[in-house]
């Protein structure tokens, strides 16, 4: 008979509070789009990236990794797609940043601004010099403000 650990406890505890993971798929894509086709490319479309933010899984379907960079809007993974499942000039990114007020410095009196200085968009505004929120009528998800986190407090939201 096995006892149960802390860690063990723990684990389970923190596993209630971790939030689905999506994977971000590269923009202009299609809201019909199911990725299906991306299967049989040659993914064109993650070599065409000049941030190099676009990756393929196991099964050959892209997906977005804001670890290093953010989305330029450089419309060239658009012009590559073979398959046009990244067809729709007009649809930029699907989702948007979101700030974890548990991971985030500056809402534990950190004075730090690392995410809003890249925001080209100005959706990132403190409340003093503490408490960023990000407005996400204004950020379009292009997640700059990620690879430049100290913290890995935000992550892209559909």
């Amino acid at each position: 008979m096995s006892t149960p650990t802390r860690r063990g406890f723990f684990g389970a505890l923190g596993s209630l509070f971790k939030e689905n993971h999506t994977p971000m798929r590269p923009p202009y894509a299609s809201l019909a789009a199911t990725f299906d086709e991306c299967q049989s490319c040659e993914g064109m479309c993650v070599s065409a990236c000049e941030e190099n933010i676009i990756y393929r899984d196991k099964s050959g379907t892209p997906f977005l990794d804001f670890k290093i960079s953010g989305c330029s809007d450089c419309h060239k993974c658009l012009e590559v797609c073979v398959p046009k499942v990244l067809s729709d000039p007009e649809q930029f990114l699907q989702g948007y940043a979101k700030i974890s007020m548990l991971s985030c410095m500056s809402h534990h009196e950190t004075i730090c601004f690392a995410c809003k200085e890249p925001c080209m968009d100005n959706a990132i505004v403190f409340k003093g010099m503490f408490n960023p929120i990000i407005l996400p009528d204004r950020c379009t998800g292009c997640g700059y403000c990620i690879s430049l986190c100290p913290s890995e407090a935000i992550k892209i939201v559909a």
